[in-house]
């Protein structure tokens, strides 16, 4: 088993972090994404999509998508549970994850490759006023989320999940993008400093 890993690329990062908090240690790959390494062999090969992580397995199955990979370890490591307990701690957990992913890491994504001199290349073509649309987008989410987390410790409920590493790479891919969190915001901080403070966010 070999998982082809691209630094600190959010999807990458999302399936280190989910393992480190497992305690489960994969042979790694690294793959260099700043020389369009992901385009070339060996990930071309096996992702058609040309993107990363790509975990394989030891017949040499391929899983690609980062929440796909982190499934496949939960089944196989059920504890800690990062995908939910019981049948309504499932669905809030899948709820969040989802929420988490479309409304704010996706924004965050599309504002920083539209925006970002950096991804020209890599965005083509490059959209300024989506990437500012989407800033936009995401700022409101953080509101919204905001509100949410006044009730509870973690992004689906008073445990960690991979709604919070979702959440938590989203946060730190932030920078970057030029996004900043709403002065009137206090809860997602909070919950911020939590999660990003956990040893496994360093993975």
């Amino acid at each position: 088993m070999k998982l082809f890993d691209g630094g600190r690329a959010p999807n990458p990062r999302r399936v280190r972090v989910f393992l480190a908090e497992k305690g489960i240690a994969v042979p790694l790959v690294p793959v260099d994404m700043g020389a369009m390494g992901h385009k070339q062999e060996p990930v071309r090969s096996r992702n058609p999509l040309q993107r990363l992580p790509v975990l394989e397995l030891d017949d040499g199955t391929i899983l690609t998508e980062s929440v796909a990979i982190c499934r496949y370890f939960e089944e196989l490591h059920p504890e800690p549970a990062l995908f939910g307990q019981g049948a309504l701690g499932k669905a809030k957990v899948e709820m969040w994850q989802r929420r988490m992913e479309f409304n704010l890491l996706s924004c965050v994504a599309q504002a920083f490759r539209h925006i970002h001199p950096a991804m020209k290349e890599w965005e083509i073509p490059q959209i300024p006023e989506w990437g500012e649309a989407n800033k936009a987008k995401a700022v409101e989410f953080l509101k919204l989320l905001d509100t949410e987390l006044a009730n509870r410790e973690f992004a689906a409920g008073d445990a960690y999940s991979i709604a919070d590493i979702t959440g938590m790479i989203a946060m730190d891919f932030m920078k970057p993008a030029r996004i900043k969190v709403p002065d009137e915001c206090t809860n997602v901080p909070r919950w911020y400093s939590a999660v990003s403070s956990r040893p496994s966010a360093s993975a």
